[in-house]
């Protein structure tokens, strides 16, 4: 049945209903709080385009230290921390011949596995020829 009008979506049909259930009062003031904060969504989408597209055009260079890229540190100014020193030498830095002979890093020792234990149950062994 055609009667010639568009249907109200619901969403329309939601919003009716919860206007009309506010007090007369207070319908015409929450409808301009909801068109204010509609309008104001609209302006700053607007706004963070422009300056997108300002930005594009116009790049700013950001100072980095000579022979890198930089990083957020680099910019820190009065509140970077301090500078650490080096390190203070020890006495083991001056051992010379009688230092401690460095040692490479041993494997750990293979522990046996459940294969090991098999006996006459282990596979047998493929040659190359068969």
């Amino acid at each position: 049945m055609e009667t010639g009008q568009p249907q109200a979506s619901i969403a329309r049909n939601i919003f009716e209903g919860i206007v009309q259930f506010l007090p007369d009062w207070l319908q015409i003031p929450i409808l301009c709080l909801i068109i204010l904060l509609v309008v104001l969504a609209w302006v700053s989408s607007i706004r963070s385009k422009i300056a997108r597209r300002r930005a594009a055009r116009n790049p700013q260079p950001v100072p980095t230290a000579p022979g890198s890229q930089g990083s957020g540190a680099d910019h820190l100014g009065q509140y970077a921390p301090a500078q650490q020193a080096p390190p203070q030498p020890s006495g083991a830095d001056y051992l010379g011949q009688y230092a401690p002979a460095q040692q490479a890093p041993q494997a750990p020792p293979q522990q046996p596995s459940g294969a090991d234990y098999l006996g006459s149950y282990a596979p047998q062994q493929r040659r190359d020829g068969d």
